[in-house]
């Protein structure tokens, strides 16, 4: 019995040694590390840069009067054509302003009609001596003070009617509504943004450019531009604009790039990735560099750790490799390598063979 005692004692011993095992193992933290692809020779004169997809032509909506929005038929992802009504406003103020115009017009019209009937009349009495120069050149000054007076209030019984008009908001160019900015019954000032709408054709990708790089760039440059959300489809676009001051906010000069084969696929607001090839086009230099920094040396020679796996299951395996010269840019690899293989960059001494990393 004793002996019994002694093998369950053992037994469960065992078991909380390998539950704490598992929970270990659970908590256990992947490394991050940095990594980098293995490229050419000259590598660093492709350069690519983050930019943003939209439309050659965007037009912000709005009204040029204030008031509240009694009509708005517009959702986003709408196409609407040229002309169409998109919004109206109540217009209260604009309509009564138009109405005190009209009245105004009236009056002047009908003091005309008097200045011109008494100028008549005095005319007249004029040419048969019955009234003097002085009443026959007052009466004509009275008839174009109220002939002046007429045609300003008919200005600004148009100038009213403009006011209405500004009530009123219609899709300048045919496109797509890509935002939405009030809701109807909601009241709107002057300028207030209302609606977004993409009328171009032409699909544009702005990006930054850093000052170590933008002298390189010119109109008409030929690039490759790829997108995160459209996995293995590559696109040709040229650059089209090149800003000469920089972007105080950014601290990057403003450059805009148009697709030369644009996609229904590409939507605006999507992450473009611009790859731009600032060296000689002739050039085929096919020999393979990895930084200096990559590259760690034991009793086998030299070694590199590379990037295997994807998502949550990416380890790092040693390998040997041959290396040739340093240059600017790192060691040439004579052997061991690929071209688009990623190694890691950082922090060599703590790695191990087959460690789970986590890519940073």
């Amino acid at each position: 019995m004793k002996h019994l005692y002694k093998i369950l004692i053992v037994i469960t011993l065992f078991s909380f040694t390998s539950c704490g095992e598992e929970e270990k193992e659970q908590v256990q933290v992947k490394r991050p590390v940095k990594y980098q692809k293995v490229g050419y020779l000259g590598g660093e004169k492709i350069r690519t840069f983050s930019g943003t997809a939209q439309t050659d032509k965007i037009v912000k909506l709005s009204f040029r009067n204030s008031g509240i929005v009694t009509q708005f038929g517009i959702k986003l992802g709408q196409k609407v054509k040229k002309g169409q009504l998109l919004a109206k406003l109540d217009n209260v103020s604009s309509r009564l302003a138009y109405e005190q115009a009209v009245t105004q017009v009236n009056s002047a019209e009908s003091q005309v009609n008097t200045a011109k009937l008494s100028l008549d009349r005095i005319r007249t009495l004029y040419e048969k001596g019955s009234a003097s120069l002085s009443d026959f050149e007052a009466a004509k000054n009275s008839h174009k003070t109220a002939l002046e007076s007429y045609k300003s209030s008919k200005r600004g019984l148009a100038i009213q009617q403009e006011q209405i008009n500004y009530g009123y908001v219609y899709a300048p160019e045919n496109g797509t509504i890509s935002t939405v900015d009030v809701e109807i019954d909601e009241n709107v000032s002057t300028g207030q943004l209302i609606a977004t709408l993409n009328s171009g054709t032409d699909m544009e990708i702005t990006l930054g450019i850093p000052e170590s790089v933008i002298n390189g760039v010119k109109n008409g440059m030929e690039v490759s531009v790829d997108f995160s959300s459209l996995a293995n489809e590559k696109f040709q676009g040229k650059v089209t604009e090149v800003s000469p001051a920089v972007d105080v906010n950014t601290a990057t000069y403003p450059v805009r790039v148009t697709l030369n084969n644009p996609s229904e696929k590409i939507k605006s607001g999507m992450t473009a990735n611009v790859t731009f090839d600032f060296g000689d086009q002739k050039m085929n230099n096919k020999t393979l560099v990895v930084p200096a920094n990559a590259v760690g040396e034991d009793s086998n020679g030299r070694f590199v750790f590379l990037i295997e796996g994807e998502g949550d299951n990416v380890k790092v395996k040693k390998q040997q490799i041959t290396i040739g010269t340093l240059t600017p840019e790192g060691f040439e690899i004579t052997s061991g390598l690929t071209v688009g293989q990623r190694i890691a960059t950082a922090g060599l001494q703590t790695l191990l063979n087959g460690q789970a990393v986590k890519l940073n």
